[in-house]
């Protein structure tokens, strides 16, 4: 074991006395002065093909030269008429008219008039000949050729079984577009839609907002590029690929500069490097505590104002860092994930569409109600993302806490509520509102509330290539059973055991609930190969022996879930090192194994197998599915139930372990 000199000791003791913040303001403040210095108007303008136009922002009005259409044209396939010709037509009683010589087809020019009593055959989208106000359709006409007619060397004739009136089945020219008509306004992002107006008035180049360009940069030692190895204590950078996507998605044109260590020589050339861009994003630590290097470089290379805000009231985010040098924006965001993207979407992202010309972003608010407690920390406004699902004629808001460094958060929250500084407790039952992260709400089609396991990610994978959408919350299986009892969810994932009888999940059912029978799967104690003190020994031995050694230290799983109750019966009324760490799934258990944080806990052997851990079985348990009886049958309820029953389905589920 390497030990930390004295003198280093000494230098964090120094380090952590530094005030880790300069002053901590509030959100609106934090944006009052970084605003202040910026000018938040387009960057300038740039002519681009029509074919590059997608998603930028239109740099002026667009008048159209032309009309659209630039002709009367037919909308069917039929014959051009008078419609004063078909007036009292019927299909006893029809009415006659002669054909010209001439066959109308798209890009054909008429060389033939429609005088009274005439008619000439036209295509959809053909030209309409002078003369013609209308069009009929070919299925209600009858053909007659001159040779049956009674009329000998009679050109050929047509009788119509049904009157048109004066314009029917013709699009006229200018009805679409006229010339003259503004179609576009400046600031309009150019989407498909528009692309396909810009064309039809024969634009082949427009004139947008120039992108900015967006220097992104991660910092740390520990930060390791997707795709290399991935030492022990190491992270790979998720923050500069989910950064770089976003400023893409806003308008921009990010440039990733890479990771940078712990290096202030370093640091300090990547920022000069990136002030040639307009727009700088750093993230990876922004405290002033020791080790931070982040703000020493940029407060001692920024001028005018240079640093604005260092610390704001916020949670996540608290640890941002907003800067100004010469007009251009400098951010420095926190490291973990979620407080980056959070942070970013706040401060940066309406930078970058005011830079890019990008008309503001008007978020959606919906009314919802919390089904369960919340904590929040008095003195600074918390932004807690959220799961929304729908409860009859109601929302219901789920926490999403997986904390600050969680990666999926942000990907699979539908929105946030904010909690006030001074509010510490959010009663269940209490009514929030929740900003959405994007225009519009998509419901699943299916919503899984309960025990996470791999066997249910096969399945909802497997209803995916069905094609249904399926939203999914992991909060034990005794949050998912009362979730079901209030018909916030569609399936419940449980494996809880009765203590008095031993059964599994059937006698925790009500009346209004139904039993989807799912599969089993041994829990076991997990622990690593090389570990003596549990090889070869039972449940209740291999308990013991880890009660005899001080240094033996577990895993516990959440409160709640099926596992945690099985972990309590075992143990009894006695609590092993490591027993108050819980984590809040089966993978959890065995990577805290694996990396030797614990050296037991308890995981179904599914999860050992692929972890490479030893196992000893304690229990084979049922993991079912709980549905509320008004979803039964419910299209995706329906779609998983039939899937349980198929045999591939099954042989999959076999094959991992689990038993049918």
């Amino acid at each position: 074991m390497s030990l930390v000199p004295l003198s280093n000791h000494s230098n964090l003791r120094s380090a952590a006395r530094q005030q880790q913040f300069l002053d901590v303001i509030s959100r609106d403040e934090a944006t009052e002065r970084f605003h202040r210095h910026l000018n938040l108007a387009p960057l300038g303008t740039e002519v681009v093909p029509l074919g590059h136009a997608l998603n930028r922002g239109l740099a002026g009005d667009v008048v159209s030269a032309v009309d659209v259409s630039g002709f009367d044209r037919s909308n069917v396939d039929g014959f051009a008429v008078q419609a004063a010709d078909t007036f009292g037509a019927t299909e006893d009683q029809p009415r006659k008219v002669r054909l010209n010589p001439e066959i109308l087809a798209p890009g054909v020019e008429p060389q033939l008039n429609v005088s009274a009593g005439r008619a000439t055959t036209i295509a959809t989208g053909a030209m309409l000949p002078r003369g013609a106000d209308a069009v009929v359709m070919i299925e209600d006409t009858e053909w007659i050729d001159a040779a049956d007619s009674s009329e000998s060397g009679e050109e050929p004739q047509l009788e119509i079984t049904r009157a048109v009136s004066p314009g029917q089945n013709v699009t006229f020219a200018g009805t679409d577009i006229a010339l003259g008509e503004t179609v576009l306004r400046g600031g309009q992002l150019l989407t498909s839609r528009e692309i396909g107006v810009l064309a039809a008035i024969g634009m082949a180049d427009v004139e947008v907002f120039r992108k900015p360009r967006v220097a992104v940069i991660s910092t740390g030692n520990e930060i390791v590029p997707p795709g290399e190895p991935r030492p022990a204590g190491f992270v790979y950078d998720s923050n500069a690929a989910i950064l770089t996507a976003a400023v893409e998605e806003l308008g921009g044109e990010p440039v990733s500069l890479g990771v940078v260590g712990d290096d202030e020589d370093r640091l300090r050339d990547i920022v000069n490097q990136a002030l040639q861009y307009d727009v700088v994003v750093m993230s990876g630590g922004t405290s002033k505590g020791a080790g931070d290097l982040s703000y020493r470089v940029v407060s001692s290379r920024l001028k005018d104002p240079g640093i604005v805000a260092h610390g704001v009231s916020l949670k996540p985010g608290k640890p941002i860092c907003l800067a100004v040098s010469d007009g251009k924006p400098f951010v420095i965001l926190p490291g973990f994930p979620t407080s980056a993207i959070f942070t970013f979407h706040e401060f940066v992202a309406p930078v970058i569409r005011a830079l890019a010309g990008r008309p503001r972003q008007s978020s959606e608010t919906m009314a919802a109600t919390l089904p369960m407690r919340v904590n929040s920390e008095r003195g600074r406004t918390e932004y807690l993302l959220v799961g929304l699902v729908k409860t009859g004629d109601d929302l219901a808001a789920f926490p999403m806490g997986k904390g600050s460094g969680s990666v999926t958060t942000f990907s699979s929250a539908d929105g946030f509520i904010t909690i006030p500084q001074q509010t510490e407790i959010l009663e269940a039952g209490s009514r929030v509102d929740v900003q959405l992260l994007s225009q519009k709400l998509e419901p699943a089609d299916l919503v899984v509330i309960g025990s996470h396991c791999v066997g249910l990610d096969f399945l909802l994978g497997e209803m995916q290539q069905q094609g249904f959408s399926t939203k999914v919350m992991h909060v034990g299986s005794m949050g998912g059973l009362a979730a079901a009892k209030r018909g916030q969810c569609d399936v419940a994932g449980i494996h809880l055991m009765d203590p008095d009888t031993g059964t599994y999940n059937r006698p925790f059912l009500t009346p209004e609930l139904k039993l989807l029978l799912g599969y089993r799967r041994m829990q076991a104690i997990v622990f690593r190969n090389d570990d003596e003190r549990f090889e070869g020994k039972s449940a209740v031995e291999a308990i013991d022996a880890a009660f005899s050694d001080p240094d033996c230290r577990m895993i516990n799983r959440n409160a709640g879930s099926g596992t945690r109750i099985l972990i309590d019966r075992l143990l009894g009324d006695r609590c092993p090192p490591g027993y108050p760490v819980q984590a809040k799934s089966h993978n959890a258990v065995a990577t805290a194994v694996v990396q030797g944080r614990a050296d037991w806990g308890m995981a179904i052997d599914t999860v050992a197998r692929e972890y490479g851990l030893s196992e000893i079985p304690v229990q084979e348990e049922h993991y079912d599915l709980v549905v509320p009886q008004q979803r039964w049958e419910q299209p995706a309820v329906v779609a998983l139930r039939e899937l349980l029953q198929k045999s591939k389905v099954r042989d999959r589920l076999t094959q991992m372990g689990f038993h049918l």
